[in-house]
């Protein structure tokens, strides 16, 4: 199994950044958890300049996308949103459907459980409306037991995948 984990902070030493390598460790035997650090290669969003010709860093978000079995997100909330260059790179794929009924897990690295639930809210909102079939969807609250929580989020994710077939069926 494919893991996609995707960053939703540019900042070099986020902590979900942290999360999802810790998530990479975690992954058992057979599950291949790659983290795409591309997001700030992207352009801004303009189905104008998609008929101009696609940038290469869009080509590769696409391609990374559609080879992916499951998509492990970890974001910061921004606003009580979702961070605005993980919004851009989810408009980019909405057309061209990499996202369309991919399973995806959603979590946020947070210092308090009660931090990150609108963001994260927001990004299921932004992901049932391509319907992505959703996984998780709570913070990970940073401490010693953090690396037990990602576990579970992680095993959750492949388990899903296993139930819904979604193992070697990528989707588009």
């Amino acid at each position: 199994m494919k893991i996609l984990a995707v960053c939703g902070s540019l900042k070099a030493q986020s902590a979900n950044l942290a999360l999802l390598r810790t998530a990479a460790q975690l992954a058992p035997p057979g599950v291949e958890v790659q983290l795409f650090t591309g997001l700030g290669e992207l352009p801004h969003f303009n189905p104008d300049a998609e008929a101009q010709g696609i940038s290469p860093s869009v080509t590769q978000w696409r391609q990374t996308l559609a080879a992916s079995d499951a998509v492990l997100i970890a974001t910061p909330e921004y606003g009580h949103s979702l961070p605005g260059v993980l919004k851009n790179a989810i408009d980019w794929v909405i057309g061209s459907g990499e996202l369309e009924g991919k399973l995806v897990a959603l979590t946020a690295s947070t210092p308090a459980p009660e931090r990150g639930r609108r963001g994260l809210r927001a990004l299921g909102d932004t992901l049932r409306a391509l319907s992505a079939r959703i996984v998780g969807g709570d913070p990970i609250v940073r401490g010693p037991d953090m690396p037990i929580a990602i576990g579970r989020l992680l095993d959750a994710l492949i388990e899903q995948g296993r139930a819904d077939g979604a193992v070697g069926h990528r989707a588009r």
